[in-house]
């Protein structure tokens, strides 16, 4: 059978992976998808008929992850889009949170991003084409408190995106920084990891923005079904932008954000013009 197009995506157990691999192939193309357990693969490959391959891959397992993007270009064919999808939420806050909390967000939601997006460039560099889509988060562009190592991890991820948009322009392959707001998927819930609180000089300022995300997890704006068919719309388009944000709430309150920072980097200007002095 001929396929419109063969998307490589991660983490397509649930959320918006899931959304995205059924919407890819009901249009007519082919998935592969990455999941961590044998009964998640088998559940994805029955779903969808031989339209969709599954592959067990865990995101910080960089060897693992070099060899399954090398078998499947070579068993299942040329990736035409990579989707890294895969990452999880980390809440709490800062001072309460242990370090090594945000080195494993960062090992997936950043270096288990590039480790499968470099595994890919050699192949999608010499065919000069592909399109790379990186989700990431309208907190990769605004923040609030208690989020710092997930916001941390997907500001990241936009840069780096940017960055690579540049580095592959001129190979005919587009990057897309992927910036989702508020979606019903189980980020808020059963993937969010939590770190206990213990210090009472933060419970005014953040127990009611934890209760209130738990709250909302489920009865978010925004539908995966809708993202999914924004997304392939995006890969189809002759000339796709870096940077793409999904969800009224991500739009107003990134805009929010760059009129805010607009003004602050006026009002400060002298300042900022004040270090600059003549070579001697």
């Amino acid at each position: 059978m001929a396929y419109a197009k063969t998307f490589f995506i991660t983490g397509v157990s649930s959320g918006f992976g899931r959304a995205l691999a059924d919407a890819a192939v009901a249009a007519g193309h082919r998935v592969v998808g990455t999941l961590r357990q044998p009964d998640a693969l088998r559940a994805f490959e029955d779903a969808h008929a031989g339209h969709a391959i599954g592959r067990l891959l865990d995101l910080t397992d960089e060897s693992a992850i070099a060899q399954v993007v090398q078998e499947v270009e070579q068993a299942v064919g040329p990736v035409d889009v990579l989707v890294n999808n895969a990452g999880y939420g980390h809440e709490g806050i800062l001072e309460e949170s242990p370090l090594a909390a945000m080195r494993h967000q960062f090992e997936v939601n950043v270096f288990g991003a590039v480790a499968v997006t470099q595994a890919f460039l050699p192949f999608m560099r010499q065919r000069r084409r592909g399109h790379i889509v990186n989700i990431t988060s309208m907190g990769g562009h605004v923040t609030m408190p208690g989020i710092a190592y997930y916001c941390g991890s997907k500001f990241a991820l936009e840069g780096i995106s940017e960055v690579l948009w540049r580095e592959l322009k001129p190979f005919g392959v587009h990057v897309t920084a992927v910036a989702p707001g508020s979606f019903r998927t189980d980020w808020a819930g059963r993937s969010m990891v939590r770190s206990p609180r213990s210090i009472a000089d933060y419970d005014t300022l953040f127990d009611p923005i934890r209760k209130t995300r738990e709250a909302r997890s489920g009865r978010q704006p925004g539908d995966p079904a809708r993202a999914a068919k924004a997304l392939l719309a995006l890969v189809e388009h002759e000339d796709p932008p870096p940077h793409l944000l999904l969800g009224s709430d991500a739009l107003r309150l990134v805009k929010d954000k760059l009129q805010q920072m607009g003004a602050m980097i006026d009002a400060w200007e002298p300042v900022t013009r004040s270090t600059d002095a003549p070579v001697a």
